[in-house]
């Protein structure tokens, strides 16, 4: 019978060996099934809610999607960059300073997460007013913002513990808290809004919870693993030998989790967290100036694209696991100083995301429409309306998906290498182009303005990422992207 410890030892991969497709793909495949099960619970929140509260309450979730994805993306920014740090010093197998940085993006993640909640409820208001939410959904979208931002502090557990277990090359732990976590969320939906009829607010308390019981099994695995590294650590030096760490002497080996913060180290972790948090700001921002020209077209119209990009963010959840899966193969890989392993993996991933997308691109076509209609009801006449707006949403994504694949997948290897400012410079260029597209090509061809502008973002990302990616030292060029 294996030992917990030798359990956890395996699911820890080292991505500096072994054939970079394969691995790549089975690191994904794990996150791959935890976004499916996180987008069903998302699917649950809006199918119960479409069906049981009605298409007003349908436009209430969609008026806050820019808006929660605007904070939560930041949250998953700034652990995402603490996590390229514990992933290179993984992969360099310094354990000593390994331990430092996860004791650093605790400290950091206390801090932020006080000032997140803060910023995020005294802004409810005044946000959804700036957007143009529908009078007739605004109440119900500032209850349901309300619990979600109230939920925070939750959200950076997760994303922490998440990002540290991923850093180490353990996708699976992540993977079963989601499908545990979803699950819950799914019966607890089911509980809040269909049986005890508390509404809009019942979908997003569920939602917290669940978040909380997934942040509960991560940061339970990281604990648990903490005896095994500073049992790796031992075997690599003299654990009686002290070491000073900002005026401060204590045993490296002893890998607490908490103690005073490395103040150097910690601003690398911040220079590396807060491009990337201000990568999701900048995408949120330039989706907020598209809500609010989705807004301006009616309940209908919003409600019709709301269900559209519900299937999306569903399609686009295998293009999230790659990236995941290249940050933390390019980070480890960097750390062992091997730049062969990265242009090798760098082309492997971006053929199997290539194929991938294409595979999503066939369901949206084939089976969109059947899916639309599991959001939408009402009066027929308007059920139909949004079911042609939704399909024709659809119907342009599908053609380009693949430059959506490779932008995750571009954007990941950049950030492994140590930059957090070119991934953030391709945000601001799909801001741009989905500014450009929502207020002026609208005016020209209408509502499908907004859906071109999506494509287009996508566009101008990929080629500013690629021409950065082909510069750097790694791939043969002069750049050379920080190490």
């Amino acid at each position: 019978m294996k030992k917990s410890g030798d359990v956890d030892r395996e699911k820890s991969i080292r991505l500096t060996e072994g054939k970079p497709g394969r691995q790549i793909f089975y690191f994904a495949l794990p996150l791959m099934l935890g976004n499916m099960f996180q987008q069903f619970y998302t699917f649950a929140d809006t199918v119960i809610v479409g069906k049981r509260l009605g298409m007003a309450a349908l436009a209430a979730l969609g008026a806050t999607e820019w808006l929660t994805f605007l904070m939560f993306s930041a949250v998953q920014g700034m652990t995402g960059g603490f996590g390229v740090l514990i992933a290179r010093y993984f992969g360099g197998q310094d354990f000593g300073k390994m331990q430092r940085a996860m004791r650093n993006g605790g400290i950091l993640c206390i801090a932020l997460a006080f000032l997140f909640l803060v910023a995020g409820e005294l802004s409810v208001e005044a946000s959804l007013q700036l957007i143009g939410t529908p009078e007739e959904a605004r109440e119900m979208a500032k209850c349901y913002l309300r619990w979600l931002y109230a939920g925070i502090p939750v959200t950076f557990a997760y994303h922490m513990g998440s990002a540290v277990l991923r850093a180490w090359g353990d996708s699976r732990t992540p993977f079963l808290a989601i499908a545990i976590s979803g699950a819950g969320n799914v019966a607890l939906d089911f509980c809040f809004v269909v049986i005890w009829n508390w509404g809009i607010a019942g979908a997003a308390f569920a939602t917290v919870l669940s978040q909380l019981l997934s942040a509960g099994l991560c940061l339970n695995a990281v604990v648990r693993r903490q005896k095994e590294t500073r049992e790796r650590y031992a075997e690599r030096r003299d654990c009686d030998a002290p070491e000073t760490v900002c005026g401060q002497t204590e045993n490296v080996c002893g890998g607490a989790m908490w103690g005073r913060m490395d103040v150097s180290m910690a601003k690398e972790q911040l220079l590396l967290g807060i491009p990337l948090a201000l990568q999701g700001v900048i995408t949120a921002l330039g989706g907020l100036v598209v809500q609010s020209v989705v807004n301006s077209f009616g309940v209908i119209f919003v409600a019709g694209y709301t269900a559209a990009n519900k299937l999306y963010g569903l399609l686009e959840m295998a293009a999230s696991s790659y990236g995941h899966a290249v940050v933390n193969f390019v980070s480890q890989n960097l750390g062992a100083k091997r730049f062969d392993r990265i242009r090798r993996g760098m082309g492997s991933a971006a053929i199997l995301g290539c194929l991938t997308a294409l595979l999503m691109s066939a369901i949206m076509l084939f089976a969109g429409k059947f899916i639309l209609l599991c959001f939408l009801s009402g009066e027929q006449e308007m059920v139909e309306k949004s079911l042609e707006i939704g399909r024709q949403f659809l119907t342009v994504l599908s053609v380009f998906f693949p430059f959506l694949y490779l932008l995750y997948i571009l954007r990941a290897g950049i950030q492994g290498l140590g930059n957090g400012v070119i991934p953030m410079a391709s945000s601001a260029v799909q801001l741009a182009m989905r500014i450009a597209c929502a207020l002026l090509l609208t005016r020209r061809t209408g509502y499908a303005g907004l859906f071109w502008g999506e494509v287009f973002a996508w566009l101008g990302a990929d080629a500013l990422l690629l021409i950065c990616l082909l510069k750097n030292r790694a791939f043969g060029g002069r750049f050379f992207i920080k190490t």
